[in-house]
């Protein structure tokens, strides 16, 4: 068997109980470090608590080479953690795919993800959003401009935009860094961005949020990572207040 188990968005305790109770059980447990990851542990910290050891896997290991993962699950109870919630990313449902293929049963426990946890603390509406997209670092001559795209149809809908930002093995794009892209994509296609919400650590006691334009957003220390970003479009009432009284707008 193959159980998908979400650990939410920050440390350890945020796992459900019910997630935990599939850990426990499990003969193998991989941890999948790629997508996301929960900086409020490790993943020593994580085998201590359960007892067990956790394999850490890269995109590598899930998308090119899945059948270390499914031979076990096929004779065994294999637990496949991440952080946030299990099916958010589409590696994951393809993962689940070829599992279903050859025969293996499986089960999702779901947890708190950073796409819906963000509507709380920014208090944007969850049904205004549109689209989100990913931020990558450029490299070399390769710079996408899909993100201003994305967040330009969405303002011209009046929906906001979730924009996830790059995580490599070595480094964890910033909230700054993020504004500043964004900025130089708006810029050659000769639009503007008049409004950004910054989040950092969601699912800690030390979240930031803070709401202003490219310049007030980018002289913030939102310390740190994960960072997230988000591009509102035009504010409702409840959302202006809210956003003046808990991110400083």
């Amino acid at each position: 068997m193959l159980t998908f188990i979400g650990l939410g968005l920050y440390d350890r305790k945020d796992i459900s109980v019910k997630g935990l109770e599939y850990v426990r059980k499990a003969d193998h447990l991989f941890l999948e470090s790629y997508t996301s990851v929960l900086r409020g542990t490790t993943t020593d910290e994580l085998a201590d608590c359960y007892g067990k050891p956790v394999l850490p896997l890269f995109r590598e290991d899930v998308e090119q080479h899945p059948d270390r993962i499914l031979d076990l699950a096929c004779d065994g109870n294999v637990a496949f953690l991440c952080a946030g919630d299990p099916m958010v990313s589409t590696t994951h449902a393809d993962l689940r795919l070829r599992a279903e293929a050859r025969g293996i049963r499986t089960a999702i426990i779901h947890a708190a993800s950073v796409s819906s946890a963000v509507c709380g603390l920014s208090g944007l509406q969850n049904y205004r959003f549109g689209k989100s997209c990913s931020l990558p670092f450029p490299h070399k001559n390769w710079f996408p401009t899909t993100p201003i795209e994305v967040i330009g149809e969405n303002l011209s809908r009046r929906l906001h935009t979730l924009v996830y930002l790059d995580i490599q093995k070595d480094r964890f794009m910033t909230i700054g860094e993020a504004v500043d892209l964004v900025e130089r994509m708006a810029a050659e296609k000769r639009t503007s961005v008049p409004l950004y919400v910054g989040i950092a650590r969601a699912g800690s006691e030390d979240v930031i949020v803070r709401a202003g334009t490219a310049e007030i957003i980018k002289a913030v220390d939102f310390g740190p990572p994960l960072h997230i970003l988000i591009v509102p479009a035009d504010l409702h009432d409840m959302e202006q207040t809210y956003l003046e009284r808990f991110a400083g707008l």
